[in-house]
């Protein structure tokens, strides 16, 4: 599979490393790998206060947000939004979000990434995370055009999106994707997860998100493939979880066990857990003035992500 610099070059032209956001195909020569011709429409819906959220996607894309500094080389965050494998937050926890980092100097990019679907994919499990690969794969690739630093390129979820993000950063060493770079580097330099669902176990799971991936009875093995505690090692990039308590749609528990996976494996990593908050508040957590944004800005600042 060929994918085409020149697209994502004449974008990041056009841009003018100025605040501005336009949004190109995931595969921009059309060959989405593990595709199935479908009848499934795009549709999005306003879920309140003008944040939109997507549904059915069968057409993948990535939007670029930059910040306002082209002298400079960023860092960069890939964000994937949650929605429970059913859809995306494209806004609450997409384009508010990366706004929110194109004011510390990072770019963004934010993810619409296809939702698992026997009926527009060959094997549902992996089609997120094909998307995921893409577009770290993409960004990479175009990190001259873009200003962006290719060894601070990291991934940043949100729930559901918290998951693929994890797996992203566990399973990099399996490819789904054709790499055409010298390195096919899929690693992530660095993690943000916020309320993220980790475990495929059922005592700790999502139960939709868990269903929507692996279906109603997944086999041991791909509760285990798909849990990214379990899979995580040494080389497993470092992480900020972002919690809060009285989550009851995903329970804490997941970011503690994936704060302990990489606390055993010897992998950096700081977990925050807000006594109050409960799930899907985006950037801001209405219970508490301090803003787990400005704990980014923090934790990026000790990485010399900044």
């Amino acid at each position: 599979m060929k994918y085409t610099l020149m697209s994502f070059a004449l974008l990041a032209g056009a841009l003018g490393y100025a605040k501005a956001q336009t949004e190109l195909p995931l595969y921009p020569n059309g060959q989405i790998p593990n595709s199935l011709p479908c009848t499934l429409t795009e549709g999005v819906r306003d879920i309140g206060q003008g944040n939109l959220f997507t549904y059915n996607t069968t057409q993948p894309a990535i939007t670029a947000y930059l910040p306002a500094q082209p002298a400079q080389t960023h860092a960069a965050v890939i964000i994937l939004p949650g929605g429970g494998y059913a859809g995306v937050s494209v806004t609450a926890e997409g384009s508010k979000v990366a706004a929110a980092f194109n004011q510390l100097g990072i770019a963004a990019f934010v993810v619409k990434y296809r939702m698992p679907s026997s009926q527009s994919m060959a094997d549902k499990r992996t089609g997120a995370l094909q998307d995921a690969q893409q577009a770290l794969s993409i960004v990479r690739k175009n990190a001259v055009h873009w200003k962006i630093d290719p060894d601070k390129v990291g991934v940043a979820g949100f729930s559901a999106g918290g998951h693929l993000a994890a797996i992203l950063s566990t399973r990099y060493r399996d490819h789904y994707i054709h790499t055409t770079d010298s390195t096919g580097n899929l690693r992530p330099d660095f993690t943000i997860l916020v309320y993220p669902v980790i475990s495929m176990d059922d005592s700790v799971t999502h139960a939709g998100s868990k269903s929507n991936l692996l279906g109603k009875n997944p086999s041991a093995d791909d509760v285990k493939m798909f849990s990214a505690n379990v899979q995580a090692d040494p080389q497993t990039p470092p992480a900020l979880l972002i919690h809060s308590g009285d989550d009851t749609v995903v329970d804490p528990e997941n970011s503690i066990l994936y704060y302990q996976a990489l606390r055993k494996h010897g992998v950096s990593a700081q977990l925050i857990i807000y006594p109050k908050g409960g799930h899907g508040y985006g950037l801001d957590n209405p219970t508490t003035p301090d803003r787990w944004m400005d704990r980014c800005r923090d934790w990026m600042l000790s990485r010399k992500l900044l």
